[in-house]
């Protein structure tokens, strides 16, 4: 999402922690989600042949459902249709994100889901999102954080360190410096959110990363 202009570090973590590195499975996710974004069609058969076994099935479901918001409907259309080729798994009858009468639900649940990754720059960045569009802030609030981000199947912990990289892999660097604090809002201690960032890190190259470690040490205040 659109950032809000974050510019002060993290209170409750101000220098970067010894090594505590991503689990297996985490670390299996974020590096999907960043392929996703950016990645090459060889590299994203890769990437779900390994998480089709290293990974719970709903996990990576929710990983690619969310990468429309980052990554837009061409690349998670191909992550789906991929996912069920390679995982044989097919597609559930129904699911609560097709029913529009939830919306109300989703504006409530995504102003909360909102608030706690931008923590405070929330109001902020509303007021920048408006100015842009309020239909911009409408989706963002109800499609974005609602309806997709705050879907209970995936947590949001992991679901920040995903967009993390996807932004990372996308070059996006206002929204990757949004999600760097949004990843220590929602419980990512600073540690693993640099572990998200070397998960990609052969995949981006020794400058970008070199220089999103940079990022991650001025959101951190260091």
């Amino acid at each position: 999402m659109l950032d809000a202009e974050m510019t002060s570090a993290t209170p409750d973590d101000a220098t970067m922690v010894a090594r505590a590195p991503l689990d297996d499975e985490t670390r299996a996710l974020v590096r999907l989600a960043g392929i996703i974004s950016a990645g090459s069609e060889p590299q994203l058969r890769g990437a779900l042949a390994h998480i089709a076994t290293a990974t719970r099935p709903d996990w990576v479901e929710e990983v690619i459902l969310q990468s429309y918001l980052f990554a837009g409907f061409p690349r998670a259309l191909n992550a789906a249709r991929e996912w069920r080729r390679i995982s044989g798994r097919a597609a559930p009858e129904f699911d609560e994100g097709e029913n529009f009468e939830n919306a109300s639900r989703w504006r409530t649940e995504g102003e909360a889901t909102c608030a706690t990754v931008y923590g405070p720059f929330y109001e902020r960045l509303r007021h920048n999102i408006r100015q842009l569009h309020p239909a911009l802030d409408a989706w963002m609030i109800v499609d974005g954080y609602g309806k997709v981000l705050s879907r209970p199947a995936l947590d949001l912990r992991r679901r920040e360190l995903c967009v993390v990289a996807a932004c990372a892999m996308a070059r996006q660097d206002r929204q990757l410096h949004s999600h760097l604090h949004g990843a220590l809002h929602a419980g990512a201690s600073p540690a693993e959110v640099q572990d998200a960032i070397d998960v990609v890190a052969d995949l981006l190259g020794p400058d970008d990363t070199r220089r999103y470690h940079q990022l991650l040490a001025r959101v951190l205040g260091r």
